[in-house]
């Protein structure tokens, strides 16, 4: 059986396993999380565990990401469960500060992204990305990892971190894993629990609709109406608003030009009851 990994609460722990590790010459990974761990964060951690000799996964509820209005409060969280599989997934270390370790008395300082920021979640979670980044940043500065590992589920999240790393110069490299998926296609992710049985049921047509829109965009067809067709058919469905669909250049988050022979992303963000999914896929 696996064993647990160890878990440190400040940063003079955290950073005294680092520097041992780093007197060694031994390679880190970071993965950051919110903790209520699926397979698709596992997978995250063995991608990680591939790539270097030591992996430490952040378990911290960013308070400074949630709106007033949304939920910190309720947002899953469970500890041993957690625990328990990042040991059977090759974790040597778990970092979980609390609020007060991250954000101490007299903390002044935020980090405003921009660029790869500002559309789609940008508009609709307007101080979200600035948490991100600055809780991102110094999880960077606290783990001094040479590899962090974020899943394209959270695709602007990647695209807004690879821009951070460019624009201050981090001396890491940002590994994207692939979106982990239900068999009948619903992209996992931690709330993905507040659904009910019947939601739960309705949520795959999100997935089925950004696919539909993808094939047309790789055909050459009218996005505009695809988007309009398939946010007809989602609120059909039975999901109660739809925030956004969007064809993105797949690098910048810029509005995407079909002729400029650049990658393209379909992303939508929709609610469905009391909860809001997002996801995205290729062109």
């Amino acid at each position: 059986m696996s064993q647990a990994p160890r878990i440190v609460r400040t940063i003079k722990a955290l950073r005294a396993s680092v520097g041992a590790w780093r007197m060694a010459g031994e390679t880190i990974a970071l993965v950051p999380t919110m903790g209520a761990l699926h397979d698709g964060h596992l997978s995250l951690v063995k991608l990680a565990r591939r790539k270097a000799r030591r992996v430490v996964v952040s378990i911290f509820v960013n308070p400074t990401q949630f709106a007033p209005n949304e939920d910190l409060g309720r947002y899953p969280r469970d500890e041993a469960g957690d625990r328990a599989k990042l040991g059977h997934a090759g974790t040597d270390l778990i970092w979980s500060p609390v609020p007060e370790e991250m954000y101490p008395d007299g903390f002044a300082t935020t980090i405003v992204p921009k660029g790869a920021a500002e559309p789609l979640e940008g508009e609709f979670r307007p101080n979200h990305f600035s948490g991100v980044a600055t809780v991102c940043t110094k999880l960077f500065s606290q783990v001094k990892p040479d590899f962090a590992v974020f899943g394209e589920k959270d695709y602007q999240q990647l695209c807004v971190i690879r821009q951070i790393v460019r624009d201050l110069n981090l001396p890491l490299k940002i590994l994207p894993a692939p979106i982990s998926r239900d068999r009948d296609g619903l992209a996992r992710s931690s709330r993905n629990a507040y659904l009910t049985a019947d939601e739960r049921a309705t949520a795959p047509a999100l997935n089925r609709a950004i696919k539909g829109i993808a094939a047309i965009v790789a055909k050459g067809g009218p996005v505009n109406k695809a988007i309009e067709v398939a946010t007809n058919d989602l609120i059909t469905a039975g999901f109660r608003k739809v925030d956004y669909i969007a064809v993105r250049d797949a690098e910048t988050l810029a509005t995407y030009r079909p002729k400029s022979g650049r990658p393209a992303r379909v992303l939508a963000a929709a609610w469905l009851g009391n909860t809001r999914l997002i996801d995205n896929v290729p062109v």
